[in-house]
């Protein structure tokens, strides 16, 4: 399969590159490398970001593509955010991470699931299968988020996908809340960490 839009990512190196999605999508040939200071004119996935992705973004992934800082979580401050500025870069809703170093935590995707999520927000399903598709544990993101992603879709505007955020986070909460009172162990627990770019 081709991917027919330019996929591409800032990298840091912050990350073990045995474990870094990013730099085994590069060894795929599946993502270009940007330097610092090189512009890219399709989506930023980006937590300076102050829009959220959303499915009007489509035509804009479709010129241009969807392009991912590669970083630590624990690293933001380090990165030079001003030297890799988009005028479109976009935040990700309310979603979950599959990948082993996060697995569970909302909003810590890795650079595959980032791209991913994308590519699934703004119709572009079939690439983020394949993409996922390289990584043992990609179909997880599917199934975790499948019901998240579902909800983004119906939505046009990047305010509606934020108001369809919250809304989920307040039936998470309440569902947690619910099975806290009856005693009920629940995995919502740790999906309810404050959201970093909020």
């Amino acid at each position: 399969m081709c991917i027919d839009v330019p996929v591409a990512m800032w990298d840091f190196d912050h990350c073990d590159p045995r474990r870094c999605s990013g730099k085994r999508l590069a060894r795929l040939g599946l993502i270009q490398e940007l330097r610092v200071g090189q512009r890219f004119r399709g989506i930023v996935v980006s937590p300076k970001g102050t829009q959220i992705v959303s499915p009007s973004d489509r035509e804009l992934v479709l010129r241009n593509g969807v392009a991912v800082v590669e970083c630590s979580w624990a690293r933001l401050d380090d990165v030079p955010f001003g030297k890799i500025a988009s005028p479109h870069e976009r935040l990700l809703p309310y979603l979950v991470a599959a990948n082993p170093v996060n697995y569970g935590k909302p909003w810590r995707l890795n650079c595959v699931e980032a791209i991913a999520a994308t590519f699934f927000i703004t119709g572009f399903k079939e690439y983020a299968q394949y993409l996922l598709s390289k990584f043992g544990w990609g179909a997880s993101f599917w199934e975790i988020n499948e019901p998240f992603f579902d909800q983004y879709s119906r939505c046009h505007a990047s305010e509606e996908v934020e108001a369809m955020q919250n809304q989920i986070i307040r039936n998470l909460e309440q569902s947690y809340e619910d099975s806290r009172k009856a005693g009920v162990s629940d995995y919502g627990a740790d999906l309810l960490v404050a959201n970093p770019n909020h």
